[in-house]
């Protein structure tokens, strides 16, 4: 690690950087998460499973499965829930996310312009909120970030993970793209790749209304982040993979210390920290520190408190933590390109800390 972090100050590594394949293939929620997650709601192998979902054109990946176990319908009138059957003759786009997720929120943007645009033509958004962490299954955060987020088309809350099962669902963000007649007809993981799926919308309507003209809009610019950096690191001790030195104390109070020196991509611990399962709950003298590679860094934290920031030995500025569980950003490269560097984050007590993020 050590050796690769001078490899990369020194731009060895620059023109290999351009040449792998980035960020657009990387999804919410690790491997091993999307495993165990799998495993505990018993997903299925259904013909969404197979379907292509680098498709650049439409496909039929057979009939789209209903909304299932939704606990709770937001931005629909009185409440009413929502069934396939009878938006039957509407283009529908199923939307899997969860609000604390970077990956959801860079694409929440194009999805809602695509909903502002085509209501009018026959088109519908369902957001199918599936929560990661257990502050995500409170209906008041998602329904508070949701309007935070300027979220206006109907989101399901699906916290028993009935309708992502029905999807075989894997990943967040993921779009299924619904015919009139009911059938999926595109399937795309992750962010990017706007401007085909914006254009097979457009090919649906059209073909559902053909009559009917369907304008081809400016669009949102695309964010998605290219390039190398930081895997997702989480703090709880159920997915903790980067921390040095590793041993953490399970679910009570312990004082913690930091390594001599602390390798790119490693998390480190100094003062009390009490490491649960999705989170760390800060005590006295409770600071992280953590090398990055990335352009933008961020942080999901709960509890009451404040978050020092410092950036390479220099304060950048002072969180207020505070309401719902969300994420925050941390650092913003100034360049616009990815960038090495330390995090040190001094918490005070009461703050918690779940999961960085990177962009």
């Amino acid at each position: 690690m050590v050796v690769f972090a001078v490899l990369i100050a020194s731009d060895v590594l620059a023109g290999l950087q351009r040449d792998i394949p980035g960020y657009t293939t990387a999804l919410q929620g690790s491997a091993k998460i999307r495993k165990r997650l799998n495993a505990l709601t018993g997903t299925p192998h259904t013909s969404l499973t197979s379907c292509n979902s680098s498709a650049t054109m439409l496909v039929n990946c057979g009939r789209a499965p209903n909304f299932t176990g939704i606990s709770t319908w937001l931005n629909t009138p009185g409440g009413k829930p929502l069934s396939l059957s009878a938006l039957r003759g509407k283009v529908v786009l199923v939307d899997f996310w969860t609000y604390s997720c970077i990956n959801c929120q860079r694409s929440l943007p194009h999805v809602e312009a695509w909903y502002s645009e085509y209501a009018k033509d026959g088109f519908v958004v369902v957001g199918v909120h599936t929560p990661e962490f257990a502050f995500e299954h409170v209906v008041s955060n998602v329904r508070a970030q949701a309007a935070a987020l300027g979220v206006r088309y109907p989101v399901a809350i699906d916290n028993n993970y009935a309708t992502w099962n029905a999807y075989s669902n894997q990943y967040w963000p993921a779009d299924y793209l619904i015919d009139a007649q009911g059938n999926v007809r595109s399937v795309h993981f992750g962010e990017g790749d706007y401007s085909t799926m914006g254009h097979l919308i457009r090919q649906l309507l059209q073909a559902a209304r053909p009559h009917q003209s369907v304008p081809t809009p400016a669009g949102v610019p695309d964010k998605t982040p290219a390039g190398q950096m930081n895997p997702e690191t989480y703090v709880g001790y159920e997915e903790l993979q980067y921390l040095d030195p590793p041993e953490v104390t399970r679910d009570a109070p312990a004082v913690y210390h930091f390594p001599a020196s602390l390798p790119l991509g490693a998390l480190g611990l100094a003062g009390t920290w009490t490491d649960h399962a999705q989170e760390a709950t800060a005590g006295q003298g409770a600071q992280l520190e953590l090398g990055f590679l990335a352009q933008d860094v961020y942080l999901v934290l709960g509890g009451t408190g404040t978050l020092d920031v410092s950036v390479n030995g220099h304060h950048t500025q002072t969180i207020d933590v505070v309401g719902v569980p969300r994420l925050y950003t941390l650092y913003q490269a100034q360049a616009g390109s990815a960038a090495s560097g330390k995090l040190v984050l001094h918490a005070s007590p009461g703050v918690e800390a779940y999961d960085f993020t990177f962009g």
